[in-house]
C-alpha cells in the first residue's frame, strides 16, 4: 500500500502577522480537503516564531504567539534564538505551558535547575495506516548567550545524529526540525543520511522544491511569513520504505485575503500598546535624533551606558534611534518605539591597539547608509558610528578622556551585541566579552530615566 503523507511548514516568522490569517487559513482548508481524501497532514514550524521587535510579543513576552500557533493547530514546533536567548532563563520557562502541540529541542537543558516540562528531544507522530514519524530538532549554538542565560546548549549535529540512531529502528521516517542555517543542515545531511527530511531555518534560505543532499532532503522557507512549505510524502508500506517525496513553497502573498486581516493586525498592535501604554516616567525636554552625526539622544543614552557599565569608552550605531524620545510622559511602549531592537549591550576588554584599529576600521564611508537586516537590528538605516569618551587628534594618537591610549594596555569598550561577532570589526571575536543578559537597551535607557528624574 501507498500512503500519501503532507507536512506543512513554516519559519522564521519573527512575528510578522501581514500574512499570519491568510496562510493559515489556506492550510487549514487544504488539511480538510486531505483528510477528506483519507490523506494525512501535520504542520509543523522550525523556530524565530516571536520577535520582541512586535509590540504584542513584547507585551505578552511571546506568550501571545503561542496562542496564535495553539488556534492554527501545530502539531511541533522547535526554537530558535530568539525564543531562546532574548527572554530571561523564567520567561523561556514558562514560554510553553499553554502549548497544546510538541516543542522538541534536543540541545538544550537548563543548568542546576529542572527542563522545563514542554521541553523534549523527540516527538512520534502516528499516522491513521500506523506508519510513525518521528520529529527531531534543535537550535543553534549560541553557548555564551545561552550560559549566561542558566542553559546549556550543546552541539547540535551530535545531538542529532545521536537521536536517529536511537530511533532509526524504532520508526518509519525520521524529520528533523533545524533552526541551525543552511550551512550545518548541509553538515547534518552527510553526516547522517539515515535521516528523512531536514526542516530548515536560521539564515532565511529559500529552496522552492527542496535540496537533495546525500540522500537527505532540505527545505527552506525564507522568512517573515514569506512562503508556507509542504512537503508530500509518498510511503510504500509493502517495502517499508519512502518511495517518493515532492517539495513546495507557497507564496502567501499571493494567496486570497482572509476576511478580517487588517482588523486583526490592528488588534494585535492596540492590544501590545493597552499593555505597555502606562507612564513609567516624565521628561522636561524632547531628545532629537540623528542617524549621521551625534544628537542629544545619543548623548542621553551614552550616559546611560556609562552609568549602567564600568566603561572606559562607548561605541554604538546611531541608527538604533527610531523615534525622537519625546517631552511629557514616557511609556514603556514610547520607549519600545524608540529602540525595538533585541539588542543587548556587551562589555569588552581591549588594548589599546585594538582599540585603535576599532578606531580607524570606524571611519568606513559605506557604514553609515547600511540598510541592515539582521544581528538583531531592527532599524530603517545603520547610521554613523558614535564614540564617547575616545577620540583621535590629528596625529592620530588615541585618547580616552584626556589621557593618551596605551598600545599594550587593556581598556573596557561598552558596545552593542551586535558587534561582536565578527562582521563589522572581526577582533571583536575572539575578545573578552560580558554580555548584560537579557535585559535589552531600551530597559537600560528607561531604568537610567526613572533614576535621573
Amino acid at each position: 500500500m501507498l500512503e500519501k503523507i503532507h507536512i506543512f511548514h513554516t519559519n522564521d516568522l519573527h512575528s510578522h502577522f501581514e500574512y499570519w490569517l491568510r496562510m493559515q487559513t489556506f492550510i487549514k482548508e487544504q488539511r480538510r480537503l486531505l483528510a477528506s481524501k483519507g490523506e494525512v497532514s501535520f504542520l509543523v514550524d522550525i523556530g524565530d516564531h516571536l520577535d520582541r521587535s512586535n509590540i504584542y510579543t513584547e507585551a505578552t513576552l511571546g506568550k501571545g504567539n503561542i496562542q496564535l500557533l495553539n488556534e492554527a493547530e501545530y502539531d511541533v514546533v522547535t526554537i530558535g534564538n530568539n525564543e531562546g536567548i532574548t527572554l530571561s532563563f523564567e520567561e523561556l520557562s514558562s514560554l510553553y505551558e499553554t502549548a497544546q502541540f510538541d516543542v522538541v529541542v534536543a540541545n538544550l537543558n537548563a543548568i542546576e535547575r529542572d527542563n522545563p516540562n514542554w521541553l523534549k528531544p523527540y516527538s512520534i507522530l502516528t499516522t491513521v495506516y500506523g506508519t510513525k514519524i518521528a520529529v527531531i530538532g534543535a537550535t543553534a549554538q549560541f553557548d555564551v548567550f545561552y550560559r549566561t542565560l542558566n542553559w546549556e546548549v550543546t552541539e547540535p549535529r551530535k545531538a542529532l545524529i545521536l537521536l536517529v540512531q536511537q530511533l532509526r529502528k524504532e520508526v518509519d521516517i525520521i524529520v528533523c526540525l533545524s533552526h541551525l542555517g543552511i550551512t550545518d543542515d548541509e553538515l547534518l545531511a552527510k553526516e547522517c543520511p539515515d535521516l528523512d527530511v531536514i526542516f530548515g531555518a536560521h539564515t532565511h534560505h529559500v529552496f522552492p522544491q527542496g535540496k537533495h543532499v546525500n540522500g537527505v532532503l532540505l527545505t527552506g522557507g525564507g522568512k517573515f511569513g514569506q512562503f508556507t512549505g509542504h512537503l508530500t510524502i509518498l510511503y510504500d508500506h509493502d517495502q517499508k520504505h519512502i518511495e517518493s517525496m515532492e517539495e513546495e513553497l507557497i507564496e502567501n502573498g499571493q494567496l486570497t485575503m482572509a476576511p478580517g486581516e487588517a482588523e486583526f493586525l490592528y488588534s494585535l498592535v492596540k492590544k501590545g500598546e493597552a499593555l505597555l501604554s502606562e507612564p513609567v516616567t516624565q521628561l522636561s525636554k524632547t531628545y532629537y535624533k540623528e542617524w549621521f552625526h551625534h544628537s542629544s539622544l545619543s548623548r542621553l543614552f551614552a550616559e546611560a551606558v556609562f552609568d549602567y557599565t564600568d566603561a572606559d569608552c562607548i561605541m554604538f550605531n546611531a541608527g538604533i534611534f527610531v523615534e525622537d524620545l519625546k517631552k511629557g510622559y514616557v511609556s514603556t511602549f514610547d520607549m519600545h518605539k524608540i529602540l525595538p531592537h533585541p539588542i543587548n549591550l556587551c562589555l569588552m576588554e581591549l588594548t589599546g591597539a585594538e582599540l585603535k584599529e576599532m578606531y580607524m576600521q570606524a571611519q568606513n564611508e559605506e557604514w553609515p547608509q547600511l540598510q541592515l537586516k539582521g544581528l538583531g537590528f531592527r532599524g530603517i538605516v545603520f547610521g554613523k558610528l558614535l564614540m564617547y569618551n575616545i577620540s583621535m587628534n590629528k596625529h592620530r594618537k588615541l585618547f580616552i578622556g584626556g589621557q593618551q591610549v596605551e598600545p599594550t594596555k587593556t581598556y573596557k569598550l561598552a558596545t552593542l551585541d551586535l558587534f561582536t561577532f565578527g562582521y563589522f570589526f572581526p577582533t571583536f571575536k575572539y575578545a573578552k566579552k560580558h554580555y548584560y543578559l537579557p535585559t535589552f537597551l531600551r530597559d537600560i535607557f528607561l531604568s537610567y530615566l526613572q533614576n535621573k528624574k
